[in-house]
């Protein structure tokens, strides 16, 4: 009654030793998983130790089943160091486990559909079952366009969710259809974040460099390990230098580097990149993204992505992962460095605007949201349209009323994560938007445990690491790396860094308005100051322009008002009016509009279906040649 399916992208074991589905020697246990094990080598001497032996191959995925039948599955997911996503069957007790590490580097989708309980690392796999019925659930719909993502456990389909990070879930044969048990967790990063928090580093500021350059190095050295070539992505910054600068320091051979930049210079880090290569003296390629590549990557975004996903930078990081692709079989990436050392200039901004709000009293703060219910900023534009007169060209004032409704609405926030969460909502009042769809509560939402987690920038921190970084950023980059068949490896997600980094105080994660100050006094150690010490920009392609250009045509096809109203989901005004706003020039509506083309796009892609929408013809109608 189960069937394991499994489509390798081989990097330990290249022999057929290391193909899944893979049974423990006992017979027992049968495994497919998606990822990598880095402390394998750790785990294998473990067991011999114990007298297990006798091994067929050199695969972690071998040394990870004998745990399995040697230790049981929760006290195995513990010791494991690695990404992973896996279905482990158990054919002496019929008990199916579901595992996803602990961060979230790998996808695991799960969900009843009629009497089949089908589970995958893509949506692609479960749909492919007969019994796959697939109704689009509009509440993720609403949080995509209020966040670019769809934040866990949430999926775009009904009765089907991701598995948190982290946790493992199990059901047995005997259960009945349609029945589920929560998902246990093996590890939390809400007592990893309490731990560190409450048991704070002891050492100087020179012991707490030493000891967070001992754990990348380690951490580094583990990712390293593959039977296949090996590089690292390199954008310039500080994670990724620091990744690079350890790499070449612990590699006997000089690494091989990879950037990708743009024409427009605005928006262009490689020649940042270059220079810590040249310094590092690393096999560097770099490859300019012209206009036209850029936009041939886009159709077949939705396939990529699998469900709707609007994160803008996900364009260059397609890019990036198919031009390392012709070189390596894995690539080592910065990511989690702005989640762990308070990166992000939106958390200070978060700070700083709930201090100055924080000792209103609660009459002004609830007057001020009240008023701006209820006056329209289509009203407040008009009657304020002489300041942008006055303006002249020193200033665009765009639209002042919108603006001044804006702070308005910010006044009237509730707390300190309510002022965040509207930093990161794209489209204000989106449950109007979307019809019928009522986003649903996320960890933006929720509190957070205990009072340790008090100052906004902890609590900042700690939310975007439970939806922010799994869901979006991992998210761009797996699925990214995964469609080009190379594998992505993230160094500073190892779980000791990320507790470790929990441990450390904030005045050695932002000090003087300067962000990742501890990080920056490991890089120094391997990277000139001056070569990375500049001011954080993004990985995003000049959208706004080529929506105004040469994406137009597709755009408005996609946007269509009598297409969005056939189709039923979003109210085709408010996007007409943007459209049009942005169109003209008068505001760069480019996520906000890039969040409903990207609905869009995969609704014609693989949605229509499940709509109930005739997909001969939304594809005539909104096809991207």
């Amino acid at each position: 009654g189960i069937a394991l399916g499994f489509r390798r992208l081989a990097i330990l074991d290249l022999t057929p030793t290391g193909n899944q589905p893979m049974a423990s020697s006992d017979g027992r246990y049968t495994v497919v998983y998606n990822g990598e094990i880095y402390n394998y080598r750790e785990l294998k001497t473990a067991l011999e130790h114990e007298g297990v032996g006798n091994w067929r191959g050199t695969s972690d995925t071998e040394v990870m089943l004998e745990a399995f039948a040697r230790w049981g599955i929760e006290r195995t997911l513990k010791s494991l160091n690695g990404m992973f996503a896996m279905a482990i069957w158990d054919k002496r007790e019929r008990i199916l486990s579901l595992a996803r590490d602990r961060i979230g580097e790998k996808p695991l989708y799960h969900g009843w559909s009629g009497r089949s309980f089908l589970f995958g690392s893509e949506l692609k796999a479960l749909a492919a079952h007969p019994a796959w019925r697939g109704e689009i659930d509009r509440g993720a719909v609403s949080l995509l366009l209020r966040y670019d993502y769809i934040p866990g456990p949430h999926a775009i389909f009904e009765n089907i969710a991701k598995l948190p990070p982290g946790h493992f879930l199990q059901i047995k044969a005997s259960d009945p259809p349609g029945t589920l048990a929560p998902p246990q967790p093996y590890w939390s990063t809400a007592e990893a974040a309490l731990r560190g928090l409450q048991a704070p580093f002891a050492g100087s500021e020179d012991e707490a460099a030493e000891a967070l350059d001992a754990l990348l190095r380690d951490a580094v050295s583990l990712r390293l390990e593959a039977d296949v070539p090996v590089g690292v992505f390199l954008s310039g910054g500080i994670d990724s230098a620091t990744i690079a600068g350890i790499a070449q320091a612990v590699s006997p051979r000089p690494v091989k580097t990879f950037t990708i930049g743009f024409e427009d210079p605005r928006f262009d880090e490689a020649p940042q990149a270059a220079a810590v290569a040249k310094h590092l003296g690393t096999e560097h390629t770099e490859l300019t993204a012209t206009e036209a590549e850029a936009l041939a990557t886009i159709p077949g975004l939705p396939a990529v992505y699998d469900e709707p996903f609007a994160d803008i930078s996900q364009i260059p990081t397609l890019m990036l992962s198919r031009l390392t692709r012709r070189h390596v079989t894995v690539g080592l990436s910065g990511d989690g460095g702005d989640e762990l050392f308070c990166g992000y200039p939106r958390y200070q901004r978060a700070a700083r605007e709930w201090q100055r709000i924080a000792g209103l009293p609660g009459a002004v703060r609830r007057g001020a949201g009240g008023l701006a219910r209820a006056v329209p900023a289509g009203a407040l534009d008009a009657g304020l349209g002489w300041m942008t007169a006055i303006a002249g060209r020193r200033r665009r004032w765009g639209r002042p009323g919108s603006k001044l409704r804006r702070r308005l609405e910010g006044l009237a926030a509730p707390g300190a994560m309510a002022v965040y969460r509207r930093q990161l909502t794209r489209w204000q009042g989106v449950e109007h938007l979307v019809l019928g769809g009522e986003p649903y509560e996320t960890a933006y939402d929720r509190e957070a445990p205990g009072d340790a987690l008090g100052t906004v920038l902890d609590q900042a921190m700690y939310r975007d690491a439970l939806a922010y970084l799994p869901d979006d950023i991992l998210v761009k980059v797996d699925r990214a790396s995964m469609a080009a068949s190379l594998e992505a490896r993230a160094p500073l997600l190892d779980h000791r860094l990320v507790e470790f980094a929990w441990s450390l105080p904030a005045s050695m994660k932002l000090r003087g308005g300067r962000s990742k100050w501890i990080l920056r006094q490991v890089l120094k150690r391997y990277v000139p100051e001056g070569l990375t010490d500049r001011p954080k920009s993004g990985f995003d392609p000049p959208l706004g322009k080529w929506l105004r250009g040469s994406l137009r045509e597709w755009a408005e096809a996609l946007l269509a008002p009598e297409r969005l109203a056939r189709e039923g989901f979003i109210d085709p005004a408010p996007v007409q009016r943007c459209w049009r706003e942005h169109i003209a020039g008068g505001r760069n509506w480019r996520h906000e509009l890039w969040g409903v083309l990207s609905f869009q796009a995969w609704l014609e892609r693989w949605g229509a279906a499940s709509a109930g929408i005739d997909a001969s013809e939304t594809a005539k109608n909104g096809s991207y040649q």
